[in-house]
């Protein structure tokens, strides 16, 4: 296997010098190793391989988050010319978003999105009003659609996806279909359009047509400034938090445990995709240090890619925690898949630390981990 070489520019900020600092990242394809250079000393500052760390060359655009041993770097560009040209194509961006009537379907949309080969490198779901809408679509002004279109995607809250990956542009609007559904179900039977699209005004998806408004798309629902304009759903009282881990992202599984949760009668009220520093994740996990043996591990996992927060609410019990805590099974997948074969963890975890979801323990710790996510984070 050839082991070519690709180049980035990556940023880590160093929290005890409260400093950021900037390095040549230097993957090697063939021995999935690493190098990292000090930009500033000119020296060598970490060679490593990466094969524990289950990072691929699919992980490695810019914009993405990637833990290294720990350290969250940011890759902010290319970083040579062989880099750039290999990979401009491969590491395409585009902007989808999931329309108020559909967002319910967002498990089979996301194992679609899995199954296509593309990755989410960020979502949230947000709520348009009508300025907002108006501004999106600026580009259908005076259009006699348009006040039919606005009305449908300020009915209710809308999912926001930024993807990645080869020709993601037309693969994602290859994967939604034709925009009038009538048309889909007759030309592209598995189009989600086809699935689940009314009309041509309510059709469920929308998908970015060129490079150029992909940008402008991606920076209107995930502005450059990291200040989320747009606010998110959360409902507050009666609900509880859930974290999708990395590792089941990375297997493409979030799609699945989405439907599951659905399927036991749950509702998600909100959801967002974070990149979490180490720090983050020791304030969140605090409660559980030097009481659970597995907490160094739980927090490695939990910043060593993407996680899917959710707020969730449903099936009328008065206490939601304990009730969802019962459908995501014991800590221990083997434990679940023995007394609790049905559970969450029993279908989709691998070990104690990668058992898949994280659920909130304690009743009173509910509003404290959605808020943590929703307001603090989310900030």
């Amino acid at each position: 296997m050839a082991d070519d070489r690709y180049a980035f520019m990556v940023e880590w900020y160093e929290e005890m010098a409260a400093r950021t600092r900037t390095f040549q990242f230097f993957y090697f394809s063939g021995s999935k190793s690493i190098e990292m250079f000090d930009i500033k000393t000119r020296k060598m500052f970490l060679k490593t391989n990466l094969a524990s760390c289950n990072i691929g060359l699919q992980d490695l655009y810019i914009g993405a988050s990637i833990n290294i041993l720990g350290r969250q770097l940011k890759i902010v560009d290319f970083g040579d010319d062989f880099t750039k040209r290999k990979l401009v194509n491969k590491l395409e961006k585009t902007l989808g978003y999931i329309k108020p009537d559909v967002c319910d379907k967002l498990g089979d949309v996301i194992e679609a999105i899995t199954d296509r080969g593309l990755l989410i490198a960020k979502m949230r779901l947000c709520k348009m009003d009508q300025n907002d809408a108006s501004t999106f679509y600026d580009e259908h002004k005076g259009k006699s659609f348009l006040s039919d279109l606005l009305s449908y995607v300020t009915q209710g809250p809308v999912i926001v996806f930024e993807l990645v990956g080869e020709n993601a542009i037309s693969r994602w609007r290859e994967l939604i279909g034709p925009t009038d559904p009538s048309k889909a179900r007759a030309e592209a039977s598995t189009s989600l359009r086809a699935r689940f699209g009314t009309d041509v005004t309510h059709n469920g998806f929308h998908g970015s047509d060129s490079p150029a408004s992909a940008a402008r798309e991606i920076e209107f629902f995930f502005p450059s400034s990291g200040r989320n304009t747009l606010p998110n759903c959360v409902c507050g009282a009666g609900s509880t938090c859930c974290i999708i881990k990395p590792h089941a992202i990375k297997a493409g599984i979030a799609g699945k445990i989405i439907n599951a949760i659905n399927d036991a009668g749950y509702k998600i009220n909100t959801i967002q995709q974070f990149d979490l520093e180490k720090a983050n994740v020791e304030e969140f996990y605090e409660v559980y240090k030097g009481v659970l043996h597995e907490y160094p591990g739980m927090v490695n996992e939990l910043c060593s890619g993407p996680v899917m927060a959710m707020e969730i609410s449903g099936r009328g019990s008065d206490n939601i925690s304990e009730a969802f805590r019962e459908t995501c099974g014991p800590m221990d997948p083997e434990i679940a898949r023995h007394l609790r074969p049905r559970t969450l963890r029993a279908l989709f975890g691998l070990t104690k630390v990668q058992n898949a979801v994280h659920c909130t323990d304690l009743p009173e710790d509910a509003p404290l981990e959605v808020e943590y996510f929703f307001k603090i984070l989310d900030r």
